[in-house]
């Protein structure tokens, strides 16, 4: 609604005055253009909308791709893990299949010079028998410490359970504690652990009459 001073003749008195005239605004007209208003924004918030849900479609699209990628790299990945661990267990399997291979080699010379000694055409000459023998027990000793392998020295020693199997024991007044008295089977250290304990007979300190009654 607006006001307008109008300058108009007074008929009656011949003299002009001035004269405040209000014209209503058209209800029509306003809600038309209110109407336009309201458009206009509902075409400007559909645009940003409309961009801003492009702008999402393109950032689900990279992430996809993105996730694609990964599960790509992630089965290579698996793949070639489990193709290593097949290959490991093959070498494993492979390497204590054949690592003895240069050991029995050599342990096959030694079983090469029995075989000799046992065809020997003069075997009634029991020096020459006993030398060869002797000379493959040699031989075998030193293949045995060529791969690491010693034996335990248990004589006049005290017992120790560790490297050592008590087969018999026997009291003895010339003892003070556990001693090693007789080795009955050879003990044998590959590197520094035990791989057989020796087979000995244990003399073990003589108890006291006193000790026995109480």
């Amino acid at each position: 609604m607006t006001k307008k001073i109008e300058t108009i003749q007074d008929i009656q008195s011949g003299q002009e005055r001035d004269v405040e005239i209000e014209f209503l605004s058209d209800p029509a007209r306003e809600g038309k253009k209110k109407s336009q208003v309201l458009a206009a924004k509902k075409v400007a918030v559909d645009k940003a909308l409309r961009a801003k849900l492009k702008k999402r479609d393109e950032e689900v699209k990279k992430l996809r791709r993105e996730a694609e990628d990964l599960k790509e790299d992630f089965l290579r990945l698996a793949a070639e893990k489990d193709n290593l661990r097949k290959r490991l267990e093959r070498e494993k399997s492979e390497y204590f299949q054949f690592a003895l291979s240069e050991v029995l080699k050599e342990f096959l010379t030694v079983l090469d010079n029995f075989e000799r000694a046992l065809e020997s055409e003069n075997r009634e000459d029991r020096d020459s028998l006993r030398e060869g023998i002797e000379l493959i027990y040699k031989q075998y000793q030193d293949l045995l410490k060529k791969q690491g392998v010693h034996p335990i020295v248990c004589e006049d020693a005290s017992f120790d359970p560790r490297i050592q199997q008590a087969f018999m024991t026997e009291e003895s007044d010339e003892v003070d504690e556990p001693t090693v008295g007789e080795e009955f089977q050879k003990g044998y250290l590959h590197h520094e652990r035990l791989l057989r304990p020796a087979l000995v007979k244990v003399l073990l300190p003589k108890k006291s009459p006193e000790k026995e009654e109480a």
